[in-house]
């Protein structure tokens, strides 16, 4: 009969591979373990030993297991991890054996819900486990492992403690009333409300960058049709991903490519040329090349560096305003500098034959995308809209802790805003949350984590 309370998966990915992981969490992990045939070895020490199926003694697979004691383990209880040769059969047939031996199936984010509950990691650590394993660039990966470590933790931890001093501060105000503006000096508390402020606006004003850092920044490359677009799209990825020729509208659908920059990543896409007379096929191209446009994070806009802009041009780039860079085109083929002016600022000369112009290009769309977290490493990247509300909730009661200073009202009503702004940031750090919360964020999980 299996424990309810004893948890059992699958940890490694399914597929063919050398090896693959299955453990299990909770009181009876010890018990199984013997059931499994297992040998006894102290904690934390790798055993190797032939698994037998708990029910038939059927042999199921040479294996190493580590069985881990409460409270040192991942999720905080006697833990039991199985390492099997790779094969969803196999690690199947294992998996099987642990919860014939009294385990139940995990469910999704489980191990890492007991985790948290079990006080080894604090809610935001719990999500940067997800956003580790989901990383796609090395700065989604930096910013996961600083959160790991309590980068963002300790901050909004620190943020917490100022605010309850100055919830001490507006309560000795309020109980020892010596003189009419009280024994704290007005001043202090409002400096106090004042530098917390400005630490909580410092972390949002990243939030938009960390953002784009999950699935990177939606960059797409437009224009006239055979203007280059293409071939800056392969130069930019780094191999020949779009087709390039001659003839006008060889592009009908958008191509996309997810390229690094620094590390920061970039959703780059080739749409179709933009032009008039374009046949049904190739219309439908423009039609989702316009679609793209609509949703891009920048947009870089591709004129040859041989032929002054046209009106229509012009035009494009008046609507996109600071979303648009400008690319010369073809820079090896013009003599000088680019033939008219689009009237954006900087316009850069770029070859996608010799190369030139591209270190620079690179070097904008980094500024224009993620200066603040290039700046700014040391402060943790807000990455998940959970804690951008939370974030903005505790700013909110903040300021409104202020107005309402400002308008004179006694000191017990404007410290109520101070208490909600401290409740706030508990809601982040999980301190303080709800059954509905700890589920979304955790059913994001696989099921072996």
């Amino acid at each position: 009969m299996s424990d309810p309370s004893t948890i059992a998966a699958i940890s490694t990915a399914p597929g063919v591979a050398a090896l693959a992981v299955v453990r299990a969490s909770g009181p009876a992990s010890p018990a199984i373990a013997r059931k499994l045939s297992l040998p006894d070895a102290p904690a934390r020490q790798a055993v190797h030993a032939m698994l037998a199926h708990p029910s038939s003694g059927e042999r199921v697979d040479d294996v190493v297991a580590i069985r881990y004691e409460a409270p040192a383990s991942y999720t905080g209880e006697d833990m039991l991890e199985v390492t099997c040769h790779g094969g969803p059969l196999i690690a199947q047939l294992v998996l099987d054996a642990i919860c014939a031996a009294g385990a139940r199936l995990a469910h999704p984010g489980e191990f890492t819900r007991r985790a948290f509950l079990n006080g080894k990691l604090d809610l935001t650590q719990a999500e940067a486990v997800l956003d580790l394993i989901e990383a796609r660039s090395p700065a989604m990966h930096r910013a996961a492992v600083s959160q790991m470590a309590r980068g963002l933790s300790a901050m909004v931890e620190k943020l917490r403690r100022e605010l309850i001093d100055l919830q001490g501060l507006i309560a000795y105000d309020i109980d020892f009333p010596e003189e009419d503006e009280g024994p704290i000096p007005p001043e202090r508390i409002d400096g106090a409300a004042a530098d917390v402020l400005r630490q909580l606006e410092g972390l949002l004003a990243l939030a938009p960058e960390g953002e784009l850092l999950r699935d990177g920044a939606l960059t797409v490359i437009a224009g006239r049709t055979n203007v280059g677009k293409s071939s800056l799209f392969n130069a930019l990825v780094g191999f020949e991903r779009a087709i390039v020729t001659a003839e006008p509208g060889t592009t009908r659908d958008a191509i996309e490519a997810v390229i690094g920059v620094e590390g920061y990543p970039f959703r780059l896409v080739d749409t179709a040329g933009l032009r008039e007379g374009a046949g049904h096929v190739e219309g439908l191209g423009i039609e989702v090349a316009r679609g793209y446009l609509s949703e891009a994070d920048l947009v870089i806009l591709c004129v040859e560096a041989d032929r002054p802009p046209g009106s229509d041009e012009m035009a494009f780039v008046k609507e996109l305003a600071a979303r648009a860079v400008i690319v010369r085109t073809k820079a090896d083929a013009a003599a000088g500098s680019p033939e008219g002016d689009l009237g954006a600022g900087r316009e850069l000369p770029v070859s996608a034959l010799t190369g030139e112009g591209l270190p620079e290009l690179r070097e904008v769309l980094l500024e224009l995308v993620f200066a603040g977290a290039r700046d700014r490493e040391e402060t943790p990247i807000i990455t998940r809209a959970r804690h951008v509300r939370c974030l903005e909730q505790a700013r909110d009661d903040l300021a409104a802790f202020r107005e309402t200073r400002r308008e004179g009202l006694p000191a017990e009503i404007s410290g109520t805003h101070v208490q909600d702004a401290t409740l706030a940031l508990e809601e982040l750090l999980g301190a303080v949350t709800h059954e509905d919360v700890l589920d979304r964020v955790f059913s994001a999980f696989c099921v072996g984590k």
